[in-house]
């Protein structure tokens, strides 16, 4: 049982890891992560899921994930204005038509999952 609960720990800090890494870089997700180490830490350390629960930046994708409420306007905004600028700095960056094509394709994808995703009423606090 012991190494159960080592090894939930263990991937619940990868995850959490991860999720942090995708704040940052469009391309990777945080929320799956982000409720991916909130489980993994449920079934081993309560403590560290009541901070992930707790937390200022990582509460609110897990509180709307299972309440299914949806992502707020605002932050789909947010995440797609700061998507297309470091993809456009890649883009100029890196200077390949092929780079370019992956890139843009890559940023219409997420744009549009982003875009589909349910908006949460900013009246539903």
């Amino acid at each position: 049982m012991k190494i159960r609960r080592l090894v939930y720990i263990i991937f619940g800090i990868i995850f959490l890891s991860l999720g942090a890494i995708g704040v940052f870089l469009p391309l990777m997700p945080t929320t799956p992560f982000v409720i991916l180490a909130a489980f993994c830490f449920g079934k081993s350390l309560k403590r560290a899921e009541n901070w992930i629960l707790k937390s200022k930046y990582f509460g609110s994708y897990i509180e709307n994930y299972r309440n299914k409420v949806g992502v707020p306007i605002r932050a789909k905004v947010r995440s797609i204005i700061f998507l297309w600028i470091v993809l456009i700095v890649s883009m100029v960056y890196t200077w390949s038509f092929f780079t370019f094509i992956i890139l843009l394709l890559v940023g219409v994808a997420v744009s549009l999952h982003i875009y589909f995703l349910k908006t949460k009423n900013e009246d539903e606090y």
